[in-house]
């Protein structure tokens, strides 16, 4: 118990770092493009992808014994496809109107790389506690991700937070229309990456030279 307990954090750690699904396997993306104008809408998004990945990874790795090699891939997609519904029904029924907006997106999580990669790598092969926490951490290390995006596209193309218009907006601000066009977040996306990355490297290299001091 102890051992599945270590993995289980272990796996938890490295999907929101070490294998962020973003900046580090560079999956998923077509949401950071699509739905990251707004963070409010961004945050629902992130939400059902959470779930999503998290359910699918559990019950993967639950029926691992009992599920032919044959079929696995049809079994993951499908249970995926039912997470998925879910989170579109209760999308449908509570937010109408952000469905309208972001509901063409939602299927698209039933095929998102993300909730693939991890049932058929980690979660097909690993206890149900492993699984489960790996699923929620690459499902939060990429909406950390996401987040990140919707924020600074939201003020610069918005001028708000969350809807909220920032203080003293009529006084300095002044819109960048690109941040409310998809194209908008390939380059903020492509900074974010290019930053996370550099900071990894200055970590591996800090790590490195105080390996060779010892």
């Amino acid at each position: 118990m102890p051992s599945t307990v270590a993995q289980a954090k272990k796996a938890f750690v490295t999907e929101l770092w070490d294998d962020n699904p973003i900046f580090r396997q560079v999956l998923g993306i077509c949401s950071s493009l699509a739905v990251t104008n707004l963070m409010f809408n961004t945050l629902l998004m992130c939400l059902g992808l959470v779930w999503a990945t998290a359910m699918t990874s559990l019950t993967v790795s639950a029926l691992r014994t009992c599920t032919p090699q044959r079929v696995r891939m049809i079994v993951q997609v499908l249970l995926a496809a039912v997470y998925v519904i879910v989170v579109d029904i209760v999308f449908r029924a509570q937010f109408p109107d952000i469905h309208r907006v972001i509901g063409p997106y939602v299927g698209l999580i039933i095929t998102n790389c993300i909730i693939m990669g991890r049932a058929e790598a980690f979660a097909s092969k690993n206890p149900v506690l492993p699984s489960l926490l790996d699923g929620i951490g690459a499902g939060l290390g990429y909406s950390g991700i996401l987040m990140t995006v919707a924020l600074i596209r939201e003020v610069l193309g918005f001028g708000s937070v969350f809807g909220a218009a920032l203080p003293g907006r009529a006084l300095w601000w002044q819109s960048w229309t690109i941040m409310v066009m998809p194209p908008g977040a390939f380059f903020v996306l492509a900074l974010i990456v290019w930053a996370a990355r550099a900071h990894a490297l200055r970590l591996d290299a800090a790590r490195k030279a105080r390996e060779a001091k010892k």
